[in-house]
């Protein structure tokens, strides 16, 4: 179970970076060239919405799985491993971070009625969210 949750988990994330990058792209260039909201911007800033959830919830179960998870961190020399510190705290606490802050941006920007408000906040909070992402992507055990 362990190594097809690790290879969901792996594989999907190719997906979430993506939709990740092109919403805040997106929302960014909505919010700069001060364009009209529309039902493409709300599908690809619910779709991303989805993805990071769904992650978030295989990335639970894998460490809840794993042995370099939640069973590592009650182990010796966990914490004074970069790695392994990496991998059983900062990784899951950074990403769940990323996705409250994914969650809030997409709340927010429904609350608003103009567009470029709608834009504003999806900016500010997928901006956010991407570089906790990328600050925290295991690169050399993804790659």
């Amino acid at each position: 179970m362990y190594q097809t949750v690790q290879f969901i988990h792996s594989y999907w994330a190719y997906l979430v970076l993506a939709v990740l990058v092109i919403a805040t792209i997106n929302s960014l260039a909505g919010f700069f060239s001060k364009k009209e909201y529309g039902a493409k911007d709300m599908r690809l800033a619910l779709f991303t919405l989805i993805t990071m959830h769904l992650q978030l919830l295989i990335g639970l179960v894998l460490w809840f799985a794993s042995p370099n998870g939640m069973s590592a961190l009650g182990q010796e020399g966990t914490m004074s491993n970069s790695t392994s510190r990496q991998l059983a705290l900062e990784h899951p606490l950074l990403m769940i971070i990323a996705v409250v802050l994914i969650t809030v941006g997409y709340s927010k920007h429904k609350k608003q009625r103009l567009s470029t408000p709608k834009f504003k906040k999806l900016a500010i909070f997928y901006t956010l969210g991407l570089i906790a992402v990328l600050a925290i992507i295991p690169w050399a055990q993804w790659l």
